[in-house]
């Protein structure tokens, strides 16, 4: 096991969804069957109540707040956005793509989150250079490609992932050459702990009865990747991320408006009322006071009149490490290196 992973039994599932059905009584093919799952059992009423959590299950609790800051970017990664010194643009665009990807093949909301979150993961420790846009683009490619072997029992090829609305057609060699890179600079680690693992548990703390579990979890999910875009989102962890969201899907049903961000303070150690509210009143902001981000008003053109096929050799002058000590801001050194390996398009289709 590598240094500042979760321990293995953490990882059997990426969703972690399954992992929390045992906190829900007996009743384990709920939340997978899309029923919703009971938290407490009434079916008799003079069963004794319920007993609480075991500890086993409070220690995977515990085990996923303690190692999510080891899937997450660095705390500057956000402030190079805001400084300019990234292109929150082009993020957005990318994530766009990303998430046209995945309605267009009907993937799992985790595998878009997945892919985000690896492309974040990887521009936080490396550089890009500002060539036309199409480093990045490939980079989107790459980690929707790794997304999807994680979580989709069918992928499609590389070349058919690479759906109309990309500028770029690039070859499948030189994905896989990314998908290396990624994997390296990932340290390998692409089972990560994101908010989608807590929500089944934070739903239960909210609703004993079970009743509304699934509309929780499911609404929850829809914020969540509804608004990956928003940089924003990045100074928050997953856990505070997934609280919000449970807050914010829970303020849809009827008499639950109640329910406040310092609620949410209690359901596990870790979690901290002041990033809750902010991520939530973040969150409400978007999804509630601006109608919620439409998707199609952020994607690029579905059909382009040009396509460029990109043949690219990934060798050290594609892309650049930075290190602790290392100044940001290389890319016009690192585009000359390029130059200098001979990247080039070699064939426009029309």
């Amino acid at each position: 096991m590598m240094k500042g992973e979760p321990p293995a039994a953490l990882l059997m599932s990426v969703s972690c969804i399954s992992d929390y059905d045992l906190l829900c009584a007996d009743e384990s093919s709920g939340i997978l069957s899309g029923e919703s799952p009971e938290c407490s059992s009434d079916v008799d009423s003079t069963s004794p109540p319920p007993s609480p959590l075991p500890s086993s299950e409070d220690y995977s609790i515990a085990s996923f707040i303690e190692h999510e800051r080891n899937f997450v970017p660095g705390f500057d990664y956000l402030s190079r956005y805001q400084s300019r010194t990234l292109d929150a643009d082009a993020r957005e665009e990318s994530v766009a793509w990303i998430l046209k990807v995945q309605a267009y093949y009907g993937f799992q909301p985790l595998t878009a989150y997945l892919a985000v979150n690896y492309m974040d993961r990887f521009m936080d420790s490396r550089d890009l250079p500002q060539t036309n846009g199409w480093p990045l683009q490939l980079l989107s490619v790459a980690c929707l490609s790794l997304a999807a072997k994680m979580e989709e029992p069918l992928v499609p090829s590389l070349l058919d992932l690479q759906i109309e609305g990309a500028k770029y057609l690039f070859e499948p060699r030189t994905i896989r050459r990314m998908e290396l890179l990624v994997l390296g600079v990932l340290d390998w680690r692409l089972r990560s702990v994101t908010p989608l693992c807590f929500l089944a548990f934070f739903a239960c703390k909210i609703d004993s009865t079970g009743a509304f579990t699934g509309f929780l979890i499911s609404r929850a999910t829809e914020i969540i990747v509804a608004n990956i875009q928003e940089a924003g989102f990045l100074a928050y962890r997953p856990s505070c991320i997934a609280a919000a969201a449970i807050l914010s899907a829970a303020k849809e049903i009827p008499n639950w408006a109640v329910l406040k961000p310092e609620h949410a303070e209690s359901w596990c150690e870790g979690l901290r009322k002041e990033k809750i509210i902010g991520c939530y009143q973040l969150m409400q902001e978007l999804v509630v006071n601006s109608n919620r981000r439409k998707l199609p008003l952020v994607l690029p053109q579905l059909r382009v009149t040009t396509r460029t096929r990109m043949r690219i050799p990934l060798g050290r002058g594609i892309l650049h490490h930075v290190g602790s000590n290392e100044r940001r801001g290389n890319t016009e050194t690192v585009a000359k290196e390029m130059t200098d390996d001979g990247v080039k398009a070699a064939d426009v289709e029309y």
